[in-house]
């Protein structure tokens, strides 16, 4: 039997690869909504662009850990017991920011109502649906595999910065669909890969504290969310994530809790057991 070759770069390739299947299914969405198809049609294709790099992974799953399993890979990621002080904490933080940006908005905007969503069963569609087109499609390829490779060469913290500037990258199609130009347009970019690193930062803090990806998906579950029910432009909403999700991601950094970012004893997660370097 022919071994195959393992991957010599195996994260450039699924960033690659990621950005690859991406493009063509997010122009799909954007046809079906010029074209104007039923609101259900577009979540639905919305929901599986967003699963373009658990798409990648997938593909190249045999190449990167030749032998494995691809269901028990996903599997060992949910399998450590989740710390409730942890999830706690995130929650907490990321609600303390909601209701400050809360406060803000509802002090300067002009709208009749603070919130984008009128009804439960509005907020409850909108909390599934972005649950699906976001934080589970992404995580498992982004958060269980590329950040838990990047840290077998390099701190975690330097790891979540390689990360987090390709994952917003990833998203740069988006960026031109707001409709935003010039300096607004720039003020979004700014403000949004500020968002991203400091959410990438936050995201692997915590993971690597509990090993288990429910943690990076409810960071990014809340991150999305709460910016989606905020009736408020656009740019001012990521200009106020990227002010108080970056001084989070300052503290984390200054506090390194259990030296999970950087140090003399920098944790290297590894085939989801610590490893001291």
């Amino acid at each position: 039997m022919k071994r195959e070759k393992k991957l010599k770069k195996p994260v450039a390739s699924f960033i690659l690869l990621t950005n690859i299947i991406f493009l063509p299914l997010f122009l799909l969405v954007g046809a079906i909504k010029m074209l104007g198809f039923p609101a259900w049609v577009f979540d639905v294709m919305l929901c599986i662009s967003a699963w373009s790099s658990t798409f990648a992974f997938g593909a190249l799953f045999k190449k990167i850990y030749p032998g494995q399993s691809f269901i028990q890979f996903v599997k060992d990621k949910f399998k450590n017991k989740l710390k409730f002080s942890e999830i706690l904490t995130v929650s907490m933080i990321q609600a303390f920011i909601f209701l400050m940006i809360l406060f803000f908005v509802s002090n300067n905007s002009e709208a009749d109502s603070i919130f984008t969503k009128s009804s439960w069963g509005m907020l409850i569609y909108f909390f599934f649906k972005n649950l699906l087109s976001g934080p589970l499609g992404e995580e498992i390829g982004w958060r269980g595999f590329a950040q838990i490779e990047l840290q077998k060469k390099h701190s975690p913290l330097k790891a979540s910065i390689i990360l987090g500037f390709w994952w917003g990258i990833w998203h740069l199609p988006i960026w031109f669909t707001t409709g935003y130009v010039g300096i607004d347009l720039i003020k979004y970019i700014l403000f949004f890969m500020i968002s991203i690193l400091s959410t990438t930062i936050i995201m692997t803090a915590f993971y690597n504290l509990n090993q288990n990806l429910i943690v990076p998906i409810i960071i990014h579950q809340f991150f999305n969310f709460f910016i989606g029910i905020i009736n408020e432009n656009l740019v001012d909403l990521i200009m106020y994530n990227a002010f108080f999700y970056s001084v989070v991601a300052v503290l984390i950094i200054v506090i390194n809790p259990k030296k999970v970012l950087y140090g003399k004893e920098d944790t290297n997660i590894i085939n989801g057991k610590h490893s001291m370097i």
